[in-house]
């Protein structure tokens, strides 16, 4: 056991040196590491919302809205359909989830059943159950119809959707160029968003809450919006929008055709800018949008169109020729800000459901400062306790222990860097734990040699019985914490993760110190010293 081969010794050199080398840019401001030539280690370690200070909002998806959109979808489909076949019906309309349609002809329902289990419904895997479910239920009462979206669908739709939302708010947030944020699913319909140092955290919540459904419709001019609005019927085809900032002597609201010309999902660019003097926000279609749009307005020149942005109308001008280029400007009452929030939300796209905030907490610089300077003083009173305790309990050995303990916090913080951990305040209880338990292998061995020498054993026999007897039960030990803190978290959430991940760490790093870099000193001083006994 006093042996080490080279490829032993290499291995610990490098260890410890590369630890060394990722822990170093967290000893160096950040924009002298910005300043770095690539290929050098910047990484720093990620302070989490409770450290730094910062926003924590909880998301939760309109799971409601969702069925509701997929239903609306259902009745124009069903709609088209029933036309297509030339087929007559009446009372066409969406009741307790259920898309309702009465068949004046009894001798019809058959083959509209038929024509709406061939065109409308399907199978479709679900990635989540590694199953195949069906999309639709179509039940029949005489000559009435209904057709519902079965649980299992509807269900799968609803992960889909939460996925679709999180990268939508991942890039909402990137946009804003806040950095490290913990962005991560919560539950079966909600989102955790962690904003470490945001300091408008009214604006995010903005930017988050906004669906962000951009459309672009051509006004109904042959009804009137007011009748409408006043009466309450909307004429079938249209749909009702309010204005979206209306001025004195400027409409309300507008009826638009339900049919949409082009949608936000042709978009591929948005960006703030100005036109005569006014914050606006000049748009991009894609190739296919680009045709849409172009043929829309050359069919509807003198007409207005409606910019339709979730369920309000920002502007409704009129077509004054074809608008060719595939490009154009939005306009209305925006400021700078404004402009470029709406910019930011048209390119990252649309929330498939509207997002509400649940729950919202925010952190101070201050509490932050405090926290970290709490868990500093926390972190080496533990260190120089440990420290003390093993020189006076193992002299020499408790030395090399202690310089083992300062190269797993090194090996720690350098692990941390590498992998971009967040630490949080739970995270420094987990590194203050650990500095505790890495002595704990040492003190095992220690134990152990000193039992072989009180039995009459030579010193290489004792250290070399120590470590060999040692070893089992410093892994058993080490290996049932580290399954709990693999358990705590896979299954915990947040600052629960961040503890479970300095423990893993820690104790993988003080395994390694134990076995590799205490015995290694040891065995380099026994062979240079060549002690007719031990001092421990």
């Amino acid at each position: 056991m006093l042996q080490f081969p080279t490829w032993k010794v290499v291995l610990i050199g490098l260890v410890c040196f590369l630890g060394a080398v990722f822990a170093a840019p967290n000893l160096v401001p950040r924009d002298v590491l910005e300043r770095l030539p690539a290929g050098i280690p910047a990484n720093q370690i990620n302070l989490g919302l409770d450290l730094r200070g910062g926003s924590h909002i909880l998301l939760e998806m309109d799971t409601q809205a969702i069925l509701e959109d997929r239903l609306d979808t259902l009745q124009d489909d069903l709609r088209s359909q029933l036309r297509r076949a030339g087929v007559k019906y009446s009372g066409l309309g969406i009741v307790n989830n259920q898309v309702f349609v009465t068949i004046d002809d009894p001798g019809a329902v058959e083959q509209v059943v038929n024509d709406v289990r061939a065109d409308l419904d399907s199978t479709q895997f679900d990635a989540l159950s590694g199953s195949t479910i069906r999309l639709l239920d179509i039940t029949v009462e005489g000559n009435r119809i209904a057709v519902a979206y079965t649980d299992e669908a509807f269900e799968a739709q609803i992960q889909a959707a939460l996925v679709q939302s999180i990268e939508i708010v991942r890039r909402r947030i990137d946009e804003t160029g806040t950095r490290e944020p913990t962005i991560q699913r919560q539950g079966d319909n909600r989102i955790l968003v962690q904003l470490p140092g945001v300091d408008d955290p009214e604006r995010v919540k903005n930017l988050l809450g906004q669906t962000a459904r951009l459309t672009f419709r051509m006004v109904d001019t042959q009804n009137s919006a007011v009748t409408a609005e006043t009466t309450g019927r909307v004429p079938a085809g249209s749909v009702l929008y309010p204005a979206l900032e209306p001025e004195p002597g400027e409409p309300r609201s507008y009826l638009v055709q339900r049919r949409i010309m082009v949608s936000g999902e042709s978009l591929v660019d948005a960006q703030p800018t100005f036109d005569q003097g006014q914050p606006v926000v000049s748009f991009r279609f894609d190739n296919s949008g680009a045709r849409r749009f172009a043929t829309a307005t050359s069919e509807n020149v003198g007409r207005p169109f409606a910019i339709v942005l979730d369920d309000h109308v920002i502007t409704a001008p009129v077509i004054r020729e074809p608008i060719l280029g595939g490009s154009g400007i939005i306009s209305g009452r925006f400021t700078v800000e404004g402009a470029q929030d709406l910019a930011l939300l048209l390119r990252a796209g649309a929330l498939p459901a509207p997002l509400e905030v649940v729950e919202e907490r925010t952190v101070g610089p201050g509490l932050g400062a405090d926290s970290i300077a709490a868990g500093e003083a926390a972190a080496v009173l533990g260190l120089a306790l440990v420290l003390i305790f093993m020189v006076i309990g193992y002299g020499r050995f408790g030395i090399y222990a202690d310089i083992a303990l300062a190269v797993n916090l090194i090996l720690i913080v350098g692990a941390l860097s590498l992998l971009q951990a967040t630490l949080t305040l739970p995270g420094i209880a987990g590194i203050v734990l650990t500095i505790g338990m890495a002595v704990d292998a040492n003190v095992l061995v220690f134990e152990r040699i000193r039992e072989e020498i009180a039995n009459g054993r030579g010193p290489v026999s004792a250290i070399d019985s120590g470590y060999k007897r040692a070893v089992s039960t410093i892994i058993d030990a080490n290996l049932t914490t580290f399954i709990a803190a693999v358990l705590l978290y896979a299954l915990g959430s947040g600052p629960v993760k961040g503890f479970a991940v300095t423990l893993s760490i820690g104790l993988l790093t003080s395994m390694f110190t134990a076995l590799m870099v205490t015995r290694y000193l040891v065995a380099s001083w026994y062979k240079a010293k060549r002690p007719q006994t031990l001092p421990i």
